[in-house]
């Protein structure tokens, strides 16, 4: 090793990739080697890896903000300055009230600025705990993102970047391609993605490579569960030129393993040899400058369309959906899958894809695109260089560090960081001179279609974007306009973890069905998922797929469900004909007729009594 630092992001479009079990066993490997390394857990809403280095916790602080919390009412004049100016829809005047939501809330700042009786209160908030510790000779840095604070994601995982140090850095990623997901993998020496050769893993890859290029990072790639049913994952990284440099065998015993919370080097030797060689490849690539092989392009719209935002989502004004919405503390536990199952036994349903991040069920339902439009999150800033007259405002009033300054043309000049501005549009605020201007971001698109289970609301983000939580409201906003019959009722495929996307998904919503199974990582992600939902006082219900690979554990989900008054609804065997019928395009309960899809039957049986009739 070379370099007195190396920084190696491990990442992933689609959860449940095995993106956590390349991170801990790679940083147990590289340990027997290398004196100096840490694993760094930037996925601080469902951090896994010390499940299982295990490491003794030498450290612990709370993470906080300086955070708006009430009104001086005393001082208030109602003027609704504080409402007009914040992008995220977290501040409202109602009744000769302030209120501001807490959960919407990005503490930008930008209210406290705009008030001009300075009756906006600020106090310290806390927004997570981050823990210290070792496993042997590996460093841990973890943290633990407070419930339903899903806007602070990046800001927790800037906090535990600052760990990184001399010698090797292992940062393990949160899935998807939004900003938590950016704040981890930029200014990294190698992105590693790790996919699966599956229609899921392979659409959610495409989203992850075009995420790293944008940011200026040329990723490569390792496959988990290496078992191909077909070329599609190989003939994409041929024609996209991506580097394959490892492959993980799909076997039941190493499932089983992770279940348990063991390291699979410490139990296959066959394994260990592979993750050596993964890991001696690894490094190798760290060191060389790799350039961005190709390009990827924003959405760019007319100066004459204009995109939509969302609001805070209350449903239709005529109606409010009956909404079903299918969650997961952990990604790759099913959730699509089983959702796609459950539209096809409704036979005629509203449905919704919210997990805008890494959307899949366009891949199992073939919508046919009826609308279409663009979705805006925030504003996009510019900075007039002969106006400015770098009075620095704009650079301390920024909470995001994105205004950045840089030499050019032998003068300091201020120029706005695209990949840490949040679109607050606090700078255009404190600018006396209108050296910077907005206007709105197209941060995705989104889509009305139909289907042949029924018509169905969903949306893309852009390529490494910020806001996916409004873009759910957006996406569920739209849902509430679509009918299929007078008792209408409405499917949801909600996203993983507990951040923004979730809680703009459960938010409201009828019944939130949690989707688990029975591994270390899953009971640990469940509980947080349970949390998050009970915070907003949704009836709820759990689901353990995959059961018979930990029956044990799947007794324990059982009792956890009861703990947080979620009922336990069922299980599902583990099975490898829902992946056949990926490959299809069909639900697995299309496909054929097994005890994994009587499973599905007999739940949905029970979930149609509960809220769909």
């Amino acid at each position: 090793m070379v370099k007195n630092r190396i920084s190696i992001a491990v990442s992933s479009g689609k959860g449940g990739t095995g993106k956590t079990f390349l991170a801990t066993n790679l940083a147990k490997v590289l340990s027997e080697k290398y004196n100096k390394v840490r694993y760094l857990d930037c996925d601080v809403e469902e951090p896994n890896g010390h499940l299982f280095l295990n490491p003794v916790i030498t450290k612990q602080e709370d993470v906080t903000l300086l955070s708006p919390v009430e009104v001086d009412q005393d001082k208030c004049t109602l003027c609704g300055l504080c409402a007009d100016i914040c992008h995220y829809n977290a501040i409202a005047v109602v009744k000769n009230k302030v209120l501001i939501f807490k959960e919407l809330c990005h503490v930008c700042g930008g209210c406290t600025i705009a008030c001009p009786v300075d009756a906006i209160i600020e106090k310290e908030r806390k927004i997570g705990v981050l823990k210290e510790g070792m496993s042997e000779n590996i460093g841990v840095y973890y943290a633990l993102l407070e419930t339903a604070e899903g806007g602070m994601s990046p800001r927790l995982v800037k906090k535990i970047k600052e760990y990184t140090g001399e010698g090797i850095n292992i940062l393990d990623s949160s899935p998807g391609t939004s900003c938590p997901v950016v704040e981890t993998v930029k200014d990294s020496d190698l992105c590693v993605l790790v996919t699966d050769p599956t229609p899921f893993g392979i659409n959610d890859l495409k989203l992850s490579v075009d995420m790293a290029r944008e940011i200026g990072i040329e990723p490569v790639i390792i496959v988990n569960r290496a078992e191909y049913m077909d070329n599609a994952l190989k003939e994409y990284c041929k024609k996209e030129q991506l580097d394959i440099i490892g492959e993980i065998p799909d076997e039941r015993k190493i499932a089983e393993s992770y279940s348990r919370g063991e390291l699979a080097i410490e139990k296959f030797p066959e394994i260990k040899k592979l993750f050596e060689n993964i890991a001696d490849e690894i490094l190798n690539l760290a060191e060389r400058e790799r350039n961005v092989k190709k390009e990827t392009s924003k959405v760019k719209i007319s100066d004459n369309e204009v995109p939509e935002a969302a609001k805070k989502y209350e449903g239709s004004s005529s109606k409010r959906l009956k909404e079903l919405v299918v969650i997961s503390g952990k990604g790759g536990t099913g959730k699509t899958s089983l959702t796609a199952s459950f539209t096809a036994l409704a036979k005629s349903t509203i449905i919704a894809d919210c997990d805008v991040d890494a959307a899949d069920l366009h891949l199992v339902l073939s919508p046919e695109i009826k609308e279409k439009g663009y979705f805006s999150g925030g504003v996009e800033v510019k900075i007039d260089q002969d106006k400015c007259t770098r009075c620095e405002e704009c650079e301390k009033a920024c909470r995001f560090s994105a205004i950045k300054t840089i030499e050019k043309n032998g003068r300091k000049i201020y120029e706005v960081d695209e990949l840490a501005c949040e679109g607050c549009g606090v700078c255009e605020l404190v600018c006396k001179f209108e050296a910077i201007k907005s206007k709105k971001a197209v941060n995705g698109e989104w889509f009305i279609s139909d289907t042949r289970f029924g018509p169905m609301s969903h949306a893309k983000l852009g390529v490494a974007e910020e806001n996916s939580g409004r873009l759910v409201t957006l996406v569920r906003d739209k849902a509430a306009l679509l009918t299929v019959n007078d008792n209408s009722g409405a499917i949801m495929d909600g996203a993983p973890g507990t951040g923004c996307p979730v809680i703009s998904s459960i938010s409201g919503a009828h019944y939130a069905l949690a989707v688990t199974e029975p591994t270390v990582s899953g009971v640990h992600d469940l509980e947080r998922v349970l949390q998050v939902i009970k915070h907003f006082g949704v009836k709820s219900g759990v689901v353990v797929n995959k059961y018979d690979l930990n029956e044990k554990l799947t007794q324990k989900i059982k009792e956890i469900a009861g703990k947080y008054n979620s009922e336990f609804l069922g299980t599902i065997p583990y099975g490898k004909e829902v992946t056949q019928a990926q490959i299809r395009k069909l639900s697995v309960i299309e496909y054929n007729k097994t005890p994994l899809t009587n499973s599905i039957k007999e739940i949905w049986v029970k979930i149609e009594k509960k809220i769909l009739v």
